[in-house]
């Protein structure tokens, strides 16, 4: 069953970017099971920023789980990539994302890597970088089995990377790969810039996705844009979707207000969605 989540954000760096809450997780927790969402979806300045037991305590608390950690801190902060043409670096990059896959799971949640997947330039071909990208997916999805959880391998758009901008040509990707533990993250945002049409994309990679950033557009909450999200549902149900729809969208004009209009827009077209209360 599609469940909901919203994303919280303690990477100062960051501040300004599309997530939802920022600073407070025990404000956002509390916020987050106030308006019926499912999940949260954490942004951490460090992998080991907070101790597991203080986020179970707190999930526990107000009846959330968490849908999956991200690892975008290592390149606002660190920039780190891991197509770097330092070996030293890419091997840096690959152990924060470890790092945070060990804190993920032990959660029982996935690991995403978007921004962190890097780029070609002038001292890394486009071959080199993908066999580079290739090579670490294998090994940080191989990490990730003993908890139970793939890996979240997020396709972003070509103003962000040159690599992987599209579901098909993630898809790809991951055929090329050796294992079989990474999915793709379709972010409904980056789609809208590089899919011809968002609902065909998702169903031709359908069984590859694994998680959906739920977003309009123009990065705000969904219904403040033009993307068509009720033939976005009616993919995702034809394809058997059953994992998060999660609001990785800019906190306009407030916090709350992006949060309620994004589970108003769950509601209205996820309507036998999972809900607080409901579990």
């Amino acid at each position: 069953m599609i469940r909901s989540s919203v994303t919280v954000s303690l990477v100062a760096e960051t501040r300004g970017g599309p997530f939802v809450f920022w600073d407070d997780l025990p404000t956002a927790c509390r916020a987050a099971r106030e308006l019926g969402f499912d999940a949260i979806e954490i942004f951490l300045p460090e992998p080991d920023a907070l101790e597991t037991d203080s986020i179970r305590r707190l999930l526990d608390e107000y009846g959330l789980k968490l849908a999956a950690m991200g690892t975008g801190a290592g390149w606002v902060r660190h920039k780190l990539h891991l197509c770097l043409p330092e070996a030293e670096q890419r091997s840096a990059a690959r152990e924060f994302i470890r790092r945070t896959i060990d804190a993920a799971g032990r959660l029982g949640a996935s690991t995403i890597i978007g921004s962190m997947q890097g780029r070609w330039s002038d001292a890394v071909s486009r071959q080199a970088a993908l066999g580079y990208l290739a090579e670490a997916l294998d090994d940080l999805g191989n990490h990730a089995r003993q908890y139970g959880v793939p890996v979240f391998y997020e396709p972003i758009n070509r103003y962000e990377t040159n690599l992987i901008n599209s579901l098909p040509d993630g898809v790809e990707l991951l055929k090329s790969l050796q294992t079989d533990n990474v999915r793709l993250l379709a972010d409904l945002f980056h789609m809208n810039i590089e899919e011809p049409s968002i609902p065909a994309a998702i169903r031709t990679t359908g069984r590859w996705i694994g998680h959906v950033h739920f977003v309009d557009s123009n990065r705000r909450a969904a219904g403040s844009g033009h993307i068509d999200f009720s033939a976005v549902a009616a993919a995702l149900r034809e394809i058997g979707y059953d994992g998060y729809v999660s609001a990785e969208a800019l906190p306009y004009p407030d916090s709350k207000t992006a949060a309620r209009l994004t589970i108003d827009a769950y509601r209205r077209y996820f309507p036998d969605m999972h809900e607080y209360g409901q579990r």
